[in-house]
């Protein structure tokens, strides 16, 4: 430890949020290691999810079926059929499907629970569950999870300041100036070993403050939904402690908006393209991908970038 010399970036000395997790370099990464340390022959994948979710699939050569999802986030699918060695992946979508999850886990022994757009959902007892906190933080990396088989291997801490441009470039020049870095960086993730959690994310992590970030999205979320609720093809039924990712808004011209939006600087993600290639294209999967409008909630946004966005969609 160097004593003296110049400073390096200061930082609030704070807690994390999953202080008792196991902290490691990537979601994939997590979820890897749970089908590493449980040895499972074949996964059970929601058709709607990210394709990174094949990567550590594709890695051990484990078989993998897809399942579909209803209106309401439920799977569509008969957990009778699952046997010791496989496993049901269940993703807590936009971070407000607290109430599947527990139906999903009433019914479902081999379980992981994709938390990635959920940071905010505690984990369910006995349930392998991990967190994509970059989801929800300017993060350059990481991940949380639980789980209750650990493997002797000690991994190699991550080193993560080489993945910072775009956060710090964004502050200075803007977000377009910065966008094909972020995009390079989100490439260099791919493939990764398992790694821990590089000492700078985790300092990231213990800087932020959840409570107030938490009230912000929730305000945002209420706002949102109390303008666009009579509008909206998606219903929501969730608590007080939901602290969503993003205000997911379905309408049957979700298309055209989001090019409109897009044009006017409002930079909605689209959930998941890969998607198109999997399902249907009559399916409620393919829809989604089509029209539903990530509408931001985050932390940055106020009334007047929520107001400007409500113009937009009108």
């Amino acid at each position: 430890m160097a004593i003296g010399g110049y400073f390096e970036l200061e930082l609030n000395q704070g807690q994390e949020y999953h202080p008792d997790a196991m902290r490691l370099n990537t979601g994939r990464n997590a979820f890897e290691y749970i089908l590493l340390a449980k040895k499972y022959r074949k996964v059970y994948l929601p058709f709607y999810t990210c394709d990174v979710m094949m990567e550590p699939i594709q890695k051990l050569n484990i078989e993998v079926e897809f399942y579909s999802i209803d209106e309401t986030f439920l799977p569509i699918f008969n957990f009778e059929e699952i046997k010791s060695d496989e496993v049901f992946v269940y993703t807590n979508y936009f971070g407000i499907c607290d109430k599947q999850v527990y139906k999903v886990a009433a019914k479902c022994k081999n379980l992981i629970i994709d938390n990635s757009q959920a940071f905010y959902s505690l984990p369910l007892t006995g349930v392998d569950t991990f967190y994509s906190p970059r989801k929800f933080f300017g993060l350059p990396d990481g991940a949380y999870l639980y789980t209750n088989k650990l493997m002797g291997s000690k991994f190699e801490k991550d080193i993560s300041y080489k993945r910072c441009e775009h956060l710090l470039g964004r502050i200075d020049t803007g977000a377009e100036a910065h966008f094909q870095t972020y995009k390079g960086n989100s490439k260099s993730l791919c493939n990764q070993p398992i790694r821990g959690m590089s000492n700078l994310t985790q300092k990231l992590l213990s800087s932020i403050e959840y409570a107030s970030i938490a009230d912000v999205r929730k305000q945002n979320f209420n706002y949102l939904n109390n303008q666009l609720n009579q509008k909206n093809k998606l219903k929501f039924e969730f608590d007080h402690s939901t602290v969503p990712m993003i205000y997911p808004f379905l309408i049957d011209n979700g298309a055209a908006l989001k090019k409109e939006l897009i044009k006017n600087k409002i930079f909605v993600a689209t959930y998941w393209p890969n998607v198109q290639d999997w399902a249907k294209a009559d399916s409620f999967e393919y829809y989604l991908v089509e029209n539903m409008i990530a509408i931001p909630t985050d932390q940055r946004q106020n009334n007047y970038s929520l107001i400007e966005i409500l113009k937009q969609l009108k």
